[in-house]
């Protein structure tokens, strides 16, 4: 129920309002006014102000459209007027960073795939900014206005200053990508772990749209979760990963670049299977993986053919991570369990030995009817930083800074 009248809080309660009205729009659409007002349960009059304003400011757009079982004149219906809107989605990566301009119905409009290598002697802040400003440049022609911009990535992240405080792979620390990009462009800047935003877009577009309880866990270059409950990304002020990945297992373990030692990241992140595959080859002559160069793709084929070394490191990790899921299933009680990893291409393999854990080491009654699936984007690019912008629309906070202009 959105709140109309209460004192205080006029602004909140203008941005509330305003972003349901232009998600369900973006949901329904076309959709009458009558219908947006029995849908947000807001008074006509509100959704009469809300639409107009919407309207002004280009955001949406009337269009007739065919009411089903109506055989009379055509009504009006509002859908979104997207294409002249534009923002910049980012992912930076191991030895990559992704930029595309999309608009805000998310459609890709440009996309660039540009090398970040990590030992690189010009500072990264810096390096980061020169990629965005030449992007810019060589897609001007295509790019209109320019709403906002949105990075993901892997690391220790203060998502609520846009603060990078480590990451694997760059020798970074505290980095004020968000500031540095705001105060450059003017723009909203979105900075936050990818793995957080990948939970977002599995959410609004994905695997996880219209559960409310779910637990997504990545297994790739990093390890991490995200959590939904009770339809919204958990957070605090500052972060919405959940960092499992930092969970130590083994404390005379490998020494993690978060300090710690024998983190599920260093068992757990591809670089570390591999590696282990590799030390176990020493003493395993019959492995299929011999004959093979040490990839993901050659171990899950190896494991689906039976080998038993490539098994046994898919299951172990598959137990690893199945442990930490256990006692995330106890706390958060989840309809479903998303699972984003290329280690998926061994799913038949994985997911029994995570199910597994599961079972035994969790309550029976919040485990026994829980769905065990793939996340529906792998190669996700941009995605996770266009649920970003659209999380900001939803929630009014970036629309109504366009409202205002």
């Amino acid at each position: 129920m959105i709140v109309e009248g209460q004192p205080g809080h006029i602004d909140q309660i203008k941005q509330i309002n305003a972003g349901t009205v232009y998600r369900l729009i973006d949901q329904f659409g076309p959709i009458s006014r009558i219908e947006l007002s029995k849908r947000a349960q807001l008074a006509p009059a509100s959704i009469t102000k809300i639409v107009r304003e919407l309207l002004q400011a280009h955001l949406v757009q009337e269009t007739e459209y065919q009411d089903p079982g109506c055989r009379g004149r055509p009504a009006v219906g509002l859908i979104l007027d997207t294409q002249a809107w534009h923002y910049l989605s980012a992912r930076i990566n191991l030895g990559t960073l992704t930029l595309s301009l999309r608009d805000l119905s998310s459609k890709l409009v440009a996309e660039d795939l540009l090398p970040l290598p990590a030992d690189d002697p010009e500072p990264f802040l810096d390096r980061i900014v020169g990629h965005i400003d030449q992007f810019f440049i060589r897609h001007a022609r295509k790019l209109e206005r320019l709403t906002a911009m949105a990075i993901t990535l892997p690391g220790m992240i203060d998502a609520a200053r846009g603060i990078i405080l480590k990451m694997p792979f760059y020798p970074v620390e505290a980095v004020p990508l968000g500031p540095t990009l705001a105060k450059r462009s003017g723009l909203p800047v979105f900075v936050q772990h990818d793995i957080a935003a990948w939970t977002k877009a599995e959410s609004l577009y994905g695997a996880s749209r219209g559960f409310r309880n779910v637990i997504q866990v990545v297994i790739d270059d990093n390890v991490g979760a995200g959590v939904i409950t009770g339809g919204q990304v958990l957070h605090n002020r500052s972060s919405s990963v959940v960092e499992i990945g930092h969970t130590q297992v083994d404390p005379y373990g490998k020494r993690c670049y978060c300090g710690n030692h024998g983190c599920l990241e260093t068992l757990a992140s591809i670089d570390n299977i591999l590696e282990l595959v590799k030390q176990r080859l020493s003493v395993a002559n019959q492995s299929l993986l011999n004959a093979l160069p040490i990839s993901v793709e050659n171990l899950c084929d190896a494991a689906n053919r039976g080998d038993a070394l490539a098994r046994d490191v898919i299951i172990g990790v598959g137990q690893n991570v199945g442990r930490i899921l256990a006692i995330m299933v106890n706390l958060f009680n989840p309809e479903k369990i998303l699972i984003g990893s290329p280690l998926n291409l061994s799913k038949t393999i994985l997911f029994p030995a995570i199910m597994s854990c599961i079972q035994q080491q969790s309550l029976p009654a919040y485990s026994e009817n829980i769905q065990l699936e793939s996340t529906q984007f792998f190669n996700h690019g941009t995605m996770p930083g266009a649920a970003l912008v659209k999380d900001a629309l939803y929630n009014g906070s970036l629309l109504v800074k366009l409202l205002q202009g």
